[in-house]
This record gives C-alpha cells, structure tokens and sequence, in this order.
C-alpha cells in the first residue's frame, strides 16, 4: 500500500510540471464516463459478437492545464495544446464468444468455454497531450456552441485486477479447463491467472470539446489504450504454442464528460 502511495504522489508530480512554474496557467476539472471494448484473449478476434459481448463501463476524473486562458502571450504552443491529468477505473465482465462456443453444445471443449468467464477491474492514473489544430483555444473560449476537435496522446500507469473462473468447477482440471489454458505460459503454470498487478499503458485518441457556457466544456471522445502486459484480462496463451494470440490487451474507450473552468 505505501509503494502504491508513493508511485501515484511521484505520478502527480509528474504529470504537472508546470502547476508553480508559471503564474499564467489555469485550471480546468471534469468528469468522464462511458463504455469500453474489451479487446482480450477472451472470444475470437475481430468478431462482432465478442467486441460487443465484452463491454464494460468507464469512470474518471480529469484534470486541464490550459496555457491559454490567462496568458497575454499567442504561442502556438499556448493556443494549440492542454495538458490532461486523468485518474479513472473501468470495470469490464468477460465471456467467450464467435465460431469456437456456437459449435455442437455436446463437446466438451464446447461446454468448457462457454462456462468460463472473467472479470477484470483497471485503475488508471496518467497524462495526455491534447492537441487542437483547427482552432486557437482563445477563440473557442470566446466563442459560444463551438466544437474544438483535438488529438491526444499519452503514458498511464494501471492497476489491475483479474478473476478467472468456471461454472464447472475449479479451472485447471483437464475436465474443466479448455486445453488451450492448460499450456505454461510467460512464467504461470497455466495460460489463465487470477491476479492484480502494476503495468504501463499507451494511450492515444481523438475527440471535440464543445463549449456550453463561458466556463463549461462537453466533450466527446474515442480511444485507444494499449497495454504493456497481457494478463489484464486473465488469460494469456503460450505464445510460442498458440501464434493467434500475439497481442497484448487493449482497450477501445467511448465517453462523454463534463468540463468545468475554475479560472
């Protein structure tokens, strides 16, 4: 618990360098939320039924750093850039889905990956780079029922947490586990782990800020988060046996949030 602390203090820190530095930075805060597509080792890739079969939900809070609102000083840099701190959570509950569990419901591999399923639970606290390049910041701040699109890229330190199990029984049995995650995998006994865990995460994305009042934002975006490890789901085949499972989890994230201006 105290490493946990110190890890996300050294990330507050990080993730606002400039907070004392410069007088002429304002603040923003807001709320996000929304669903997430799960991308896992759960289902079969780049199937409907599993990207839609396993949805979880999003909540967060963020922070702005806006250069422009107090700054007498055009950069290109203050008007086209606000740096965003985010500490979020998302939940999400997994099933197997597509070709593999809609076979003959008589097979045993069949029944065993229909009564298996996950839960995992993701923390995340980070930064991005939000990016506008249609619109100056100053002239949407002014500028009533404007849409100012952006990209975003950054780094988020994730807690995970990931819970594997089976309706026929205690998963590592030949009876009850799918052969598949019966195989070593990356240091684990089996190709399925329940566990919590501390990883790194790449995010990037693309959204609008659409301005309701003088000091409110909405704003609506889509994004990408890549994670450094694939054992956030749970599952995690030996990929040296199993070439189809070649990637690490990610995420698709859809969310509508809520932007105040406290300056």
């Amino acid at each position: 618990m105290r490493n946990r602390f110190v890890c996300i203090s050294a990330s507050l820190l990080l993730f606002s360098p400039f907070a004392k530095a410069q007088s002429t930075l304002a603040h923003e805060i807001g709320v996000i939320a929304g669903p997430v597509e799960f991308r896992s080792d759960f289902g079969e890739r780049n199937d409907a039924s599993t990207n839609f079969g396993n949805m979880g939900y999003s909540l967060g809070f963020v922070h702005f750093l806006n250069f422009s609102y107090n700054s007498r000083r055009e950069t290109y840099f203050n008007e086209h850039f606000k740096v965003r701190s985010e500490i979020s959570i998302n939940k999400t509950n997994l099933k197997h889905h597509g070709q593999w569990v809609e076979g003959d419901p008589n097979r045993l591999g069949v029944q065993q990956l229909k009564a298996m399923g996950g839960k995992s639970t993701v923390t995340n606290l980070g930064s991005q780079l939000e990016y506008f390049p249609f619109m100056k910041i100053h002239d949407f701040e002014n500028t009533l029922y404007s849409f100012s699109p952006y990209i975003s890229a950054g780094l988020q330190f994730n807690f995970y947490k990931s819970d594997i199990y089976s309706t026929l029984g205690e998963m590592g049995s030949p009876e009850v586990t799918f052969p598949k995650y019966l195989v070593p995998s990356d240091g684990h006994p089996y190709g399925f782990s329940s566990e919590t865990g501390g990883i790194w995460s790449f995010v990037g994305g693309a959204g609008t800020h659409f301005k309701l009042s003088e000091m409110q934002d909405l704003l609506f975006e889509a994004r990408f988060q890549y994670f450094s490890s694939d054992w956030v789901d749970g599952l995690n085949p030996n990929k040296n046996t199993f070439k189809e499972n070649k990637n690490n989890d990610w995420m698709v994230w859809f969310t509508f949030g809520y932007v105040y201006y406290l300056d």
